[in-house]
């Protein structure tokens, strides 16, 4: 006979457990303890299984009923109900595993030993501030390119295009990583390229005339702050490197008995050891600073601790100290200066851009490279050297006179 709500209902616990059949396989289960669930047995390819339908009184007998009718009809389509609930409990189970912002964190993990700290801090910056917080939870496979362009319009809208454009590019990283690990199909943030304006380049303000340079020279010399950022600012108009390598420099990384300066690729935009050879005049400022600063690691230290590095904006504020607007000059204009300068004067275009570190278009050949050109990097260097002295003297603006420069 079927089982009836009531004798459900009064079913009380004995010293065993007993079972109370409801019909076409269904069955109550009462514990000991008082405890009442549900159960179907069925036959799956010749076995006898059993699947649980819920617990009582939260599962009443009707829908443990319409449960078990649900279960029967899976079967007559040639589905394992058992089988299918397995399947469904590894898909929720991983479900977390699955979104974007779990795939884009693992992604960092993966590739983030081999960026600079402040890339690392600013990739995560820009997917945590302008990604995260609309398709973070969402599941990467089911994101698609109008969603995501939804998205990066928020960012543009704010006037940020250029980082809507890098958002883009590192969302299809992550895309792409997911692909590769067979948690997403395709990268819909491919399907954007051209959906976003175009951004205009932003040149760094720079002085390249010879005249205006001698009178940046001659205002360095006479700066009246700190010591130390005065030795930072001519060091910068000597090593055509980017800001960050000069505040970063550390002791270890220098040699003054070879005059150079090698930095390792952990430290560099490009991702590739860098070579810099040292003029005389170079070799002079370093030892003015070594006394103050050589027994720490840091070349030019943070005023406030030597544990950290000169702050970023410290050369840029010395500037407009000197009366040098943004508009005018800036830190980064030291390379610049002497890009233009060097390449005016008939310098190898090869042994410049070496100089300016800027990346080869065979990046495998360019990471062996980084000593390519080196004695003729090191007479330019000289030769650059000197002819900022003679700028600053205020020395009629001639060529510099080298036979290096071929």
């Amino acid at each position: 006979m079927s089982l009836t709500d009531v004798q459900v209902r009064n079913a009380k616990p004995t010293d065993k457990q007993y079972k109370l059949a409801a019909g076409k396989g269904l069955y109550l289960v009462v514990s000991p303890k008082g405890g009442k669930w549900w159960r179907v047995r069925y036959r799956f390819s010749g076995k006898q299984k059993e699947l649980s339908v819920g617990t009582y009184p939260d599962v009443s007998l009707k829908l443990a009923t319409s449960r078990r009718d649900e279960l029967r009809q899976k079967l007559e389509k040639g589905i394992d109900p058992s089988k299918e609930r397995k399947l469904e409990k590894i898909t929720a189970k991983h479900a977390d595993e699955r979104t974007f912002e779990v795939i884009a964190r693992d992604w960092m993990d993966k590739f983030g030993a081999d960026w600079t700290d402040k890339y690392k801090k600013l990739t995560k910056s820009r997917l945590e501030q302008n990604a995260f917080p609309w398709i973070g939870n969402s599941d990467i496979d089911s994101i698609t390119a109008p969603e995501l362009l939804i998205i990066l319009r928020k960012v543009e809208s704010r006037g940020a295009l250029e980082t809507a454009h890098r958002v883009r590019k590192l969302c299809s990283c992550v895309f792409r990583y997911a692909i590769a690990n067979g948690v997403a199909q395709r990268d819909p943030a491919a399907d954007l390229v051209g959906a976003l304006p175009p951004t205009k380049t932003k040149h760094l303000a720079s002085i390249t005339d010879p005249k205006m340079v001698g009178a940046l020279l001659r205002a360095v010399d006479g700066y009246d702050g700190q010591f130390i950022t005065k030795c930072a600012l001519k060091l910068s108009a000597l090593v055509m490197l980017r800001p960050v390598n000069i505040r970063s420099s550390k002791w270890e990384d220098i040699d003054l008995d070879t005059a150079q300066w090698k930095i390792p690729m952990g430290s560099m935009k490009m991702r590739r050891t860098h070579i810099v050879p040292l003029s005389k005049q170079a070799i002079d400022i370093l030892k003015e600073v070594r006394a103050l600063t050589g027994g720490g690691t840091f070349v030019f230290p943070s005023i406030r601790t030597k544990q950290r590095p000169m702050s970023e904006n410290t050369i840029t504020a010395a500037l407009r100290r000197l009366g040098y607007s943004g508009d005018e000059m800036t830190a980064h204009g030291f390379r610049s200066m002497a890009s233009t300068i060097l390449h005016e004067q008939g310098y190898n275009s090869d042994w410049v851009e070496l100089q300016l570190a800027h990346v080869d278009g065979n990046t495998v050949r360019a990471s062996y490279n980084y000593a390519q050109y080196l004695p003729e990097r090191k007479r330019m260097m000289q030769d650059w050297a000197d002819y900022l002295d003679a700028l600053k003297a205020g020395a009629e603006v001639i060529s510099i006179k080298s036979k290096s420069a071929v």
